[in-house]
């Protein structure tokens, strides 16, 4: 019995072991999309001193990619459903690798805005097949923590980009923070040589031998075996289109999704991040590089609470984390906008600026992407999150074009940007109404069993 029960758990040790590795591989490219984002928050100093920004020509700079990640979860979901999760990957190690060089160089800012629209299809891509690849191989009893594992990637990659800016900007040498990008991107490459390919997929494919295959290996023959059935149960031999996620039962998990991408990228937080060093110079850190040390301590603390998160999300479940967290960034947001009113800058915008990120990090960052990854079935899956990848950064162009220009306006006007973080407390508060009344719990369910009705 005792030898039977330590083989067993010798199993699952091996194939929990196997499982972190596949998805910390596809994860990679979510270290590239942060990466590829954050990079520019440090740059962008030295870019509008060197190319003689406007206000409207910087928000246009920092997101410009943004243009890409609009358009590269459309290319997601064509590619992402015929030639496999996979490749699709690795095309994207390919984008990031192109941008990257191509902004190291520019002529002028159209040849650099040009490149940060390559990079960012890249981000749009892996955006959308990082979290569903890692969704369609993991266990349902693991799939909270394995996906997670795609938004550690992303604050590490941006700390790690950050930090670089920093190391660099005491030369000014944005060249190089742009460029140091080739390298986790040929590290991307290499490393999806070993990962299969994602076993519902396969099933898609009528594959059916290779992808009970790699449930096997992924889990012990038992449940590999159950999950393999379960699929099969569900599975729809036709190509899913666009038109069947209007349909009676996916209606409202498009709207979830649709407002869970908006709500990710207007509530401000994100933005907040991308311009940290640029708020932090108005809040009283003048220097460039002084302004960088505080944006490196929020990306630690970034970093810290999706370990925090991390640990969580399997535990407590989506809803709670989600309401908790959303509801902390609008009161934060709302602290950090009376901050301004009153000019109380300092030490006091980093705290409360920490308190807003950690609020994010725990709850829409991550639960956005998780919750579209889990919330479709298989064939319809690329279609519905090519949709809301879409409408996320799309919502993402707008709030990160637009917050220079108002900020400048609001400054001029009244004398402070306080309104812009009021503004962002609002829609937040809303999101947070939107989640208690719609968003399902997903918590230990099967893809296949998972419904928003």
């Amino acid at each position: 019995m005792n030898h039977h029960r330590n083989a067993t758990i010798s199993i699952e040790r091996k194939s929990g072991a196997r499982l972190y590795f596949l998805a910390a591989v596809a994860a990679l490219g979510g270290f590239l999309f942060g990466y590829d984002l954050s990079v520019i928050s440090g740059a962008i100093i030295f870019l509008r001193i060197q190319f003689h920004l406007t206000p409207a020509q910087m928000g246009f700079a920092m997101s410009s990619a943004s243009i890409g990640c609009l358009l590269g979860p459309l290319a997601a979901s064509t590619i992402g459903d015929r030639w496999g999760r996979r490749r699709t990957l690795a095309i994207t190690a390919v984008l990031f690798a192109v941008g990257s060089l191509g902004t190291v160089w520019p002529r002028n800012m159209l040849i650099f805005n040009l490149f940060r629209i390559i990079g960012g299809v890249g981000v749009g891509v892996a955006s959308v097949i990082s979290p569903m690849y890692i969704a369609e191989i993991a266990p349902s009893r693991m799939r909270g923590r394995l996906v997670t594992v795609n938004q550690l990637a992303i604050v590490i990659g941006s700390l790690i980009s950050i930090v670089i800016s920093y190391m660099l900007s005491f030369s000014g040498s944005w060249r190089w923070m742009l460029g140091s990008e080739c390298l986790p991107a040929a590290a991307f490459l290499a490393g999806l040589a070993l990962v299969p390919e994602s076993p519902r997929w396969l099933i898609q494919k009528r594959r059916d031998r290779e992808a009970l295959a790699v449930l096997k290996s992924l889990d012990d023959a038992e449940h590999a075996e159950a999950e393999f059935r379960n699929i099969l149960t569900s599975h729809s031999e036709k190509q899913g289109r666009f038109a069947e996620l209007l349909r009676p039962g996916l209606r409202m998990c498009l709207l979830v999704a649709i407002m869970l991408a908006s709500f990710q990228q207007i509530t401000g937080v994100s933005t907040l991040i991308l311009y940290n060093p640029v708020i932090f110079q108005k809040a009283g850190f003048a220097g460039a590089s002084d302004a960088m040390l505080q944006t490196v301590i929020v990306a630690v603390w970034n970093v810290l609470c999706t370990v925090v998160a991390f640990s969580l999300v399997d535990r407590l479940g989506r809803r709670p984390l989600l309401l908790t967290g959303t509801l902390g960034m609008s009161l934060s947001l709302l602290t950090l906008g009376a901050l301004f009113y009153f000019n109380t800058g300092g030490i006091a915008v980093l705290i409360v600026m920490m308190l807003a990120v950690g609020s994010y990090v725990v709850s829409l960052a991550p639960l956005a992407w998780l919750i579209m990854s889990e919330i479709f079935p298989t064939e319809l899956r690329g279609r519905a999150m090519a949709v809301a990848g879409g409408v996320l950064w799309g919502s993402a162009f707008i709030a990160n074009q637009s917050f220079p220009p108002l900020t400048a306006t609001l400054e001029h006007r009244v004398g402070n940007a306080a309104g812009v973080f009021w503004l962002f407390s609002l829609i937040t508060f809303a999101a947070v109404l939107f989640c208690w009344r719609f968003v399902p719990e997903t918590k230990g369910r099967p893809l296949e069993e998972i419904s928003c009705s």
